[in-house]
């Protein structure tokens, strides 16, 4: 018979085993690549000393290799700023972080425990894909695990981090997250690998050009931040997660802040141009006004002519949407009606009031963009801010143009709070575009022309129609709007709105 001390040696024996992973050579190679180990980027993502693994001692028994515990996945649970949060992270050291039916049990119990709990789950993804040995077996852990993300959505935060390959199927798991962030030059993510496109379509495509961290996160969309280290991506997501509740039933952490509530900032007033076609920084705007100048801005490379992203005001979670002047003018295209719409759904799931900052002359007009479908995209921003439930606050900064300004968090889609700067421009065109249409082959001194345009801008194109309608709440000056921002974000702060009963309903797509 064993003694306790023996028993007591054999466990520790095993806990050396699975802490050892693929071995000491593989995790040579795993930092020569510039990569962390799956063990070392959980230390870095969670607090310390706060990270309790399950299934520590799993093994593959339906592949005839070697036994390895834990079996390519480490999995379990921990803390980021004393909070709750499920992790699973992909171990390339072990048969190249494969997915096998053992260990993608291991990720569909964390994602089960983590609805469950009401607590967000992060995925650290370093994986060569499903594991060919198992066949159908992998295919369905890989199904299992997408069936649980789409239970889980707008149900609790989902972040996947691409820090290795990503092929195949596997990218369905991240596609079907929240929020995806890549590491530059380490990460990559394609349905199709450049051999096989090679073969079929006889294109030569280099990994990083097809599913590299930049291509994903300034073309495609796909990827929402970047980052230049394992270390800084997982410090991304801690910033992230602090923005975020646990679940859709809370509400997200209040910070306190030592920024003034009534701060009134005097350099905002000369920050929008008299000029209508003058560009500006938004961002300048954004920093200017909300807690501490602390932006977190989610896809900063993609779409660029909308801005979005996640500040607090007066200690409380907002999530910014805005034209970007300084961008193709602000218009609005397909890609951006795309990245507003999905962050506004993602904002409302969670309880998070939205902010929009508007100065936008139109959708972009084109060939392109009609046959590529700019209405039904188009549609996909209208129907979130419609659709959406929580407090809206909307600040018309100078430009709100046709469908556009109907679009942007007007009131007539449910905004709570409409605010005008006096610079502002809201009609169904820009001056000049309506005095051309009013005095078609009437005009052909360029003074007259110059002179109608004035007198259309004075009588039409200002806040004050709007204001008289009652489709803006108070014009207000630049340097109030701080002030004037907390104090809607408070009032509103109790709304409760529900939509009409319905299964769910039918986003255009």
């Amino acid at each position: 018979m064993k003694t306790l001390e023996d028993k007591f040696n054999l466990f520790e024996e095993k806990i050396s085993r699975s802490l050892a992973g693929g071995g000491e050579a593989r995790i040579q190679r795993q930092h020569e690549a510039g990569k962390k180990t799956a063990r070392e980027r959980i230390d870095l993502l969670l607090d310390p000393g706060t990270f309790v693994e399950l299934d520590q001692f799993a093994i593959n028994r339906s592949s005839e290799q070697d036994s390895i515990f834990g079996d390519g996945v480490i999995s379990g649970y921990g803390k980021v700023e004393g909070r709750l949060i499920y992790v699973y992270a992909f171990d390339f050291t072990v048969f190249g972080g494969t997915l096998s039916r053992t260990n993608a049990n291991k990720i569909i119990k964390v994602q089960q425990m983590a609805i469950k709990m009401g607590a967000p789950i992060v995925g650290l993804n370093d994986s060569g894909g499903a594991r060919i040995q198992e066949g159908v077996q992998s295919l369905a852990g890989y199904a299992d695990i997408f069936f649980n993300n789409v239970r889980s959505s707008g149900v609790i935060p989902q972040i996947t981090c691409i820090m290795g390959p990503c092929a195949g199927g596997a990218v369905y798991s991240p596609a079907l997250n929240d929020f995806i962030v890549m590491v530059k030059d380490t990460s990559y993510m394609f349905v199709t690998g450049p051999d096989v496109i090679k073969a079929v379509t006889h294109e030569d495509v280099t990994k990083e050009e097809l599913g590299g961290a930049i291509s994903h996160n300034s073309k495609s969309g796909v990827a929402h931040f970047v980052a230049d280290s394992d270390e800084q991506a997982l410090m991304q997501i801690r910033e992230l997660l602090a923005f975020l509740p646990s679940n859709n039933m809370e509400e997200a952490p209040v910070l306190p802040t030592i920024d003034p509530v009534d701060r009134i900032d005097e350099r905002l007033q000369e920050l929008v141009p008299a000029d209508p076609n003058k560009p500006y920084d938004i961002k300048d705007l954004i920093t200017g006004v909300v807690d501490d100048g602390i932006f977190l801005e989610v896809h900063p490379l993609f779409a660029k002519n909308i801005v979005v992203g996640f500040a607090r005001l007066g200690g409380s979670s907002v999530g910014i949407v805005a034209n970007q002047p300084a961008h193709l003018a602000g218009v609005l295209d397909i890609d951006s009606s795309v990245k507003g719409a999905r962050f506004i759904r993602f904002c409302d799931s969670f309880n998070i009031p939205i902010v929009s900052f508007v100065d936008v002359p139109g959708f972009l007009p084109g060939l392109i963009q009609e046959s590529n479908g700019i209405i039904k995209h188009g549609a996909k921003l209208l129907y979130a801010y419609s659709e959406a439930t929580v407090p809206k606050i909307t600040l018309i900064t100078r430009k709100a143009y046709g469908g556009a300004y109907c679009v942007m968090g007007s009131k007539h889609v449910g905004a709570d709070v409409n605010f005008a700067y006096p610079t502002a421009e809201i009609a169904v065109m820009g001056p000049e575009g309506a005095v051309n249409i009013i005095y078609r082959n009437k005009i052909n001194d360029l003074n007259e022309l110059t002179q109608k345009i004035d007198e259309y801008r004075e009588e039409f194109a200002n806040p004050y129609r709007a204001a008289e309608l009652g489709y803006i709440d108070e014009i207000i000056y630049p340097r109030q709007t701080r002030l004037k921002l907390i104090q809607a974000l408070e009032m509103t702060s109790s709304k409760s709105q529900q939509n009409p009963p319905r299964k769910h309903g039918n986003i255009v797509l």
